[in-house]
């Protein structure tokens, strides 16, 4: 912003300078505050009763987030990464007025953050707590979740991302009786599949006749999302009796050892999904996670007995189906006339023929998800494309689909996530992405297509028209070199999150190059890079870290890299940049795009992260002259 429109909206009375702030999330109250003294006043007084507080892409400590979190009886809604608070701030946190909480990585609190918020919190409809007393010497106790549920009386959703195995199963269903009537959303994290039977089987009561059956435990649940230890007929039969009013239904395991048949899904099973006709969104998966397994006591069968009741499902999911085929999954789409989400992973047996009169189906399909089914070739996506509306298309693993499959591709006109990871694509095929869908598309991912080299990024960012392109996966090309790196930093496109882990010829050339980048709208160094994973890159020395540190990546919030490359310039550059979230250890990145595709891509970031100056302000010197130490004895250590 220009120092004259600043000295003009100076001149703006206070009051209308306050109202129009408030309708600018906190970043952008902060970037205002840090441009002149008036804005700076303006921003500390209506901090006082702004009506939504939300950071979740940093994690303030106490000291940081005390002085914007002054007492406000008007704060209704409240989001924060709580990776460096505990229980000592929950008095600053938890308000009366407040009817939405969300708190992510809390795993330095212990359960009476639980507790408190039953007491304190009493009007508070959606509720969302990540992680809680995951960290060593935490616990949460069965009277901790009584509170909550107790004094929580106007909840409808609640989102309890922790595992709940670890609650006596005799006192679990007593205190869920607790809950409010309201509830229509829940999600937990990892709880016991017996746990969740014993919680809504309609018992019969202990003084009543054997025809009185005790009414469901949460009456109103529409939406219920579980990752259990097993999938099994008895609970997906109780679920589905048991909540009369169910819509949306995610079930996910990730079994440690095969599970015995008493301890498994099966055709009877699926027979039971849907009794209430209600039914709209289904997603059963089978996670890899610990041991290869999969839903071995289901064939098609099942497939035809569940779709018989599924004739108005929008969206279904299914994992880990290594025994339906074609027949099934044919089923499926030409039963089902309002599929617009069809997700489908280690489909083992799914073939091109599912799709082989694709069009007396009702070519409804937006969101297409097809990860590791093996089988599927380019005739397969040359009948998937008749859905000319398909927005996402996730090929990952499908290793037969190669150039082909492109021209196909290329004409989806409204497509905005494209993931071809470990295909046979090469870089004479990926130019027909080029003159087709290339300018629509907000995430690509070519990770481990081997033939790809740098000519595929001359090819993609030739710099003939304006892209909207924000997320980009170069993983685990061997053939990507810092040439490709440099073609893609020419382009000025204006990435967001970019990955390139297990690259052998990335080096420091590369990111000099993204450091210098300058986006089409000169916003400044470092293009919009908020995500940058270089795990495990070849070429990466300490010299790429003097280009990691401030001022340079200003928007940087997570960095991949190889910790060995040496430990103590890595702690140095995490003190450095104390809200980059530095992961060492090869892990992923940020969230599933899945997950994040109907959000929004387009949030307008300023120059610089002026929430990150505001918070800190004044302490990069310092900072830097313990990094170049760092450095110093890293050289030392080299000679």
């Amino acid at each position: 912003m220009g120092s004259w429109r600043v000295e003009r909206l100076d001149q703006l009375p206070t009051a209308l300078l306050a109202t129009i702030m408030t309708k600018l999330d906190i970043s952008s109250i902060c970037s205002l505050a840090v441009t002149c003294r008036a804005f700076n006043s303006c921003a500390s007084h209506i901090l006082s009763f702004l009506p939504k507080f939300h950071i979740l892409d940093i994690s303030p400590s106490m000291e940081l987030i005390k002085p914007l979190l002054p007492p406000n009886s008007h704060l209704q809604s409240l989001k924060l990464d709580c990776g460096q608070l505990n229980d000592s701030s929950i008095e600053l946190l938890l308000r009366p007025s407040l009817q939405e909480l969300c708190f992510h990585n809390c795993a330095d609190f212990s359960g009476k953050l639980l507790s408190e918020i039953g007491s304190r919190c009493k009007d508070v409809r959606s509720l969302y707590l990540g992680s809680v007393a995951e960290k060593r010497g935490r616990a949460i106790h069965i009277s901790d979740l009584e509170e909550l549920l107790g004094g929580c009386t106007q909840l409808e959703e609640l989102h309890l991302m922790f595992d709940l195995s670890l609650f006596l199963r005799h006192n679990f269903a007593r205190v869920w009786a607790l809950a409010s009537k309201m509830l229509t959303s829940l999600e937990i994290g990892y709880i016991s599949s017996v746990m969740v039977t014993e919680l809504l089987s309609p018992n019969v009561g202990p003084h009543q006749y054997p025809n009185q059956i005790r009414p469901s435990i949460l009456p109103a649940i529409q939406k219920l999302s579980l990752a259990v230890d097993y999938i099994t007929d008895t609970m997906v039969g109780t679920i589905s009796k048991g909540l009369t009013l169910l819509t949306h239904l995610e079930l996910r395991d990730a079994p440690l050892i095969e599970p015995r048949v008493t301890f498994d899904l099966t055709n009877s099973g699926l027979q039971q999904i849907n009794q209430h006709g209600r039914l709209k969104h289904l997603s059963l998966v089978r996670s890899q996670e610990f041991l290869s397994t999969y839903f071995k006591r289901v064939n098609d069968l099942g497939i035809l007995l569940m779709a018989d009741k599924c004739a108005n499902m929008e969206s279904i999911c299914l994992g880990g189906f290594c025994r339906v085929t074609d027949t099934g999954f044919k089923t499926i789409l030409h039963s089902c006339s309002s599929l617009y989400k069809l997700k489908v992973c280690h489909g083992s047996q799914l073939t091109d023929l599912v799709f082989h009169d694709i069009a007396a189906t009702s070519l409804s399909l937006t969101h297409v998800s097809f990860r590791w089914c093996n089988l599927l070739t380019n005739h397969a996506i040359k009948s998937l494309v008749r859905n000319t509306r398909l927005k996402v298309l996730d090929l990952r693993g499908c290793k037969n689909l190669g150039d082909e499959a492109l021209p196909a591709i290329g004409s989806l006109c409204e497509l905005k996530m494209l993931q071809l990871d470990n295909s046979d694509i090469s870089d004479v095929g990926i130019a027909y992405l080029r003159h087709g869908i290339i300018s629509s598309l907000v995430s690509l991912s070519v990770r481990g297509c081997k033939k790809l080299t740098d000519k595929c990024i001359s090819v993609l960012f030739d710099g003939s028209s304006k892209l909207e392109l924000q997320e980009l996966d170069l993983s685990n090309l061997r053939n990507l070199s810092d040439n490709g790196v440099l073609a893609l930093a020419k382009s000025r496109v204006p990435i967001s999150e970019l990955r390139m882990r297990q690259c052998p010829l990335i080096g420091d050339t590369s990111i000099m190059a993204l450091a210098s980048m300058q986006a089409d709208d000169d916003r400044g160094h470092g293009s919009s890079l908020r995500l940058l994973d270089l795990y495990n890159c070849g070429g990466i020395t300490q010299l790429s870290f003097r280009w990691l540190k401030k001022p340079y990546f200003p928007r940087l919030r997570w960095l991949g890299v190889t910790g060995s490359v040496n430990r103590d310039i890595v702690d140095a550059l995490a003190r450095n940049r104390p809200f980059l979230h530095v992961a060492c250890h090869g892990e992923e990145l940020g969230t599933d795009p899945w997950n994040n595709i109907d959000s929004s891509y387009m949030h307008d970031y300023e120059e610089l992260d002026e929430l990150e100056q505001w918070l800190q302000e004044g302490e990069w010197e310092s900072d830097d002259e313990e990094m170049e130490d760092a450095e110093d004895d890293a050289d030392v250590v080299v000679e």
